[in-house]
């Protein structure tokens, strides 16, 4: 009776919760993306000029306002830097509890591995949403003290006043922790199929760096569609005066069917899987 018991609380998202905050992995992952604005305002300084901003990338007119700021560092973010926190957080959940011999313990109850990996993931996709909202509403915030409070400029003309650009911001937010939903299926499927964090982790993020190579390959046509990651900058569409819902509408679906499949497979192995960690 004293394995149920314990087992129950040990396997709450609650307690998962508590879990995450304290590892250090965790913090890490927060202050590198908190980190990110103030190093691009550190390198906007380092080579500032006299002329004023001009161009037709997000870089050229980041130091116009916060709402461009804002918008450059999500870009920059999503390419890399969120990735690899979205596969951290996923591939890393599983091998955590077997690095610290505890899964064998958890897992006393067999019927308790489906709610196991359901804690898991949940805290997973809440933390990597999370580190999303943080990056969004601290850019915000230090790009407005850096560079004032101007309404965004798209470079390819055209400008989207705060009333306007919030709520779209917002979507895409939604929209990136959606895209990286395909990432962290992956991490969460390799991390229940290895005790290694960082080969779960390394692997997914290596998947996302060939299929964006991949990508600009212009000779595979329309299969370049279904690989992972190819809408990832769908969300940009949201700048336009007029919206275009297409390209976004086709990064969900492919990623959540990426998502559904990845940790179907990895609840089906999961039930199988003898544990001896």
């Amino acid at each position: 009776m004293t394995p149920r018991h314990t087992a129950a609380p040990a396997l709450s998202i609650g307690t998962e919760v508590r879990r995450q905050l304290g590892r250090r992995r965790t913090f890490w992952s927060l202050f590198i993306a908190l980190a990110l604005p103030l190093v691009l305002i550190g390198a906007f300084a380092i080579g500032r000029t006299s002329s004023p901003a001009t161009g037709t990338r997000l870089s050229d007119l980041a130091q116009l306002g916060s709402a461009n700021f804002t918008l450059f560092a999500v870009s920059a973010a999503s390419e890399f830097l969120l990735v690899v926190i979205a596969a951290l957080f996923a591939g890393d959940a599983v091998p955590s509890e077997a690095s610290w011999s505890t899964l064998r313990y958890l897992l006393v109850a067999p019927v308790r591995r489906a709610r196991l990996l359901a804690s898991k993931l949940t805290v997973a996709v809440a933390s990597t949403a999370v580190a999303i909202a943080a990056l969004v509403g601290w850019s915000l915030l230090v790009g407005g003290v850096a560079y004032g409070w101007a309404p965004f400029t798209n470079p390819a003309g055209g400008v989207l006043d705060w009333g306007q650009l919030l709520p779209r911001l917002g979507v895409a937010a939604v929209y990136l922790l959606v895209s990286l939903l395909q990432v962290a299926g992956l991490a969460f499927l390799l991390g229940v199929r290895t005790d290694a964090p960082l080969g779960a982790v390394g692997v997914a993020v290596l998947v996302a760096i060939v299929s964006s190579i991949l990508g600009q390959i212009e000779s595979l046509g329309d299969l370049r569609n279904g690989l992972p990651l190819h809408y990832q900058r769908a969300w940009l569409d949201l700048l336009s005066p007029e919206v275009d819902w297409t390209a976004m509408r086709h990064g969900v679906l492919w990623s959540v069917l990426y998502f559904v499949m990845f940790v179907g497979l990895a609840f089906r192995l999961f039930r199988r899987k003898d544990v001896l960690s």
